[in-house]
């Protein structure tokens, strides 16, 4: 198990443990350290979203990174998947992201990427680990030999013009209004640019970050003001992206919202219909929807499910030759261009469908009708309520009951003090039945 890193990096309060300037200065020296290898001049590049905290993790790593000998390019607010292609780009043998992602401004969080533009293994990261727990002193760098760090300049646009190209050389946007929510977030320059120079008429929401609105009543996790500026402009689509714009939701010309399965069969579908799938099926959670299971087999692709995060989605595609894959919550990743969720290439592939078929946001993205799914999520303060028997002939009852109609998922969450409860079948109100059961049953527990 490791201490501090959970499905995606280190999160937390900002300013308490683990997410402190003291810690960040720990992780930079013992990271530093694991991904120097060679006599060359080591470099890592460091983005961050607009949370106040930012400034005091970003300054904490750079010192970290610095007394270990690693050179550090500062990129400022930019997406996590810009951090990701810029840390291949650079040839940089690291890469990071200060961010909670869809979190509120009070949390923060720590991303890794290898040189390969990939999440780190969790061995790497238990190694991390290890090293942030000992004493390195013994390892700093000498006096002559102490890193820099520097502001890169261009880097927005680097990022744009990739994002651009994932496009066909041909293909314009002309024609198509969009409106596009930022969270207040990383991508709150890059992403409007980009439908812009592409020929959109862009309508922004959520591109005025001052440190504490990120995520606030706005971007993928809380779509009803875009939905009503859809409707209020008249647009063709919304597009809500979260934080760190790794994950993306669409509201068609209706205000209505669709998740990240409708658009992985969206994808899905069309790349079939290209020749682009480079395996017979996707990658997706245990989250997804059982409709988007269905449909896909009436396609003859099948669905390979993993465990909640988007990581452990990139680790089987890498694994099975896959190169589309995703979750429900928006993380849409798509191989061929980049090494995890892309909110704002994933929305580009949504377009360029629309574009190509000539049908409302509506048509294109209703690919199938969701079989009823409630979650319900549980706070704890500690133990593990999971491991409780009574909580145990919970669920196993809660699986008799949904027998092969339905499918029942129980998991604690990698990023907060939660207990997840999910269950979906063809039979709505015995799904509703059978989460509040269980979820009350956690709860009384985990009291």
């Amino acid at each position: 198990m490791r201490k501090f890193f959970g499905t995606d990096g280190i999160r937390g309060q900002a300013n308490k443990f683990p997410m402190t300037a003291e810690m960040a200065l720990k992780v930079g020296m013992a990271a530093g350290l694991v991904f120097k290898n060679g006599g060359h001049r080591h470099r890592v590049v460091i983005g961050k979203d607009t949370r106040l905290s930012g400034y005091m993790l970003e300054t904490a790593l750079v010192a970290g990174f610095t007394s270990v000998g690693m050179d550090v390019f500062l990129l400022g607010p930019m997406p996590t998947p810009a951090v990701a292609m810029l840390t291949r780009s650079l040839r940089t043998d690291l890469g990071v992201m200060i961010s909670a992602s869809h979190n509120p401004y009070q949390d923060n969080g720590i991303k890794f990427f290898g040189p390969d533009g990939f999440k780190l293994s969790d061995e790497i990261e238990k190694t991390i680990e290890g090293l942030v727990e000992s004493d390195v002193s013994a390892r700093l760098a000498g006096t002559r030999d102490l890193g820099r760090a520097k502001r890169i300049d261009g880097a927005q646009q680097r990022y744009i013009e990739f994002a651009k190209r994932t496009l066909p050389r041909e293909m314009s946007l002309e024609g198509l209004r969009v409106v596009i929510d930022c969270a207040n977030g990383a991508a709150y320059k890059v992403a409007p640019e980009a439908l812009w120079e592409l020929g959109a008429d862009v309508i922004t929401m959520g591109v005025t970050p001052d440190g504490f609105n990120i995520n606030q009543d706005c971007g993928s996790t809380s779509t009803g003001a875009l939905s009503r500026k859809v409707h209020e402009v008249r647009a063709d689509i919304g597009i809500a992206l979260d934080g760190d714009a790794d994950r993306v939701i669409i509201v068609d010309e209706n205000g209505a919202v669709i998740d990240g399965d409708q658009l992985m069969a969206v994808v899905a579908q069309s790349w079939q219909a290209h020749d682009r799938l480079s395996a017979p099926g996707i990658v997706a959670t245990v989250m997804s929807n059982l409709g988007l299971e269905r449909y896909l087999q009436d396609l003859g692709l099948g669905l390979a499910r993993t465990k909640v995060g988007d990581r452990y989605v990139v680790e089987h595609m890498r694994a099975n030759g896959y190169n589309v894959g995703g979750e429900q919550s928006g993380h849409i990743v798509l191989s061929d261009f980049a090494t995890t969720g892309d909110g704002l290439i994933a929305a580009l592939q949504v377009l360029a469908c629309v574009k190509d078929q000539d049908k409302p946001v509506s048509e294109v993205c209703r690919r199938f009708e969701p079989v009823p799914q409630i979650l319900k999520n549980v706070r704890y303060k500690g133990g593990a309520p999971l491991e409780q028997d009574l909580v145990k002939s919970a669920i196993e009852d809660g699986e008799a009951r949904l027998g092969s109609s339905g499918r029942l998922v129980i998991r604690a969450s990698g990023t907060e003090p939660l207990i997840r409860v999910m269950a979906e079948g063809d039979d709505a109100d015995l799904v509703k039945q059978v989460v509040n059961d269980i979820a009350g049953v956690v709860a009384s527990s985990a009291a």
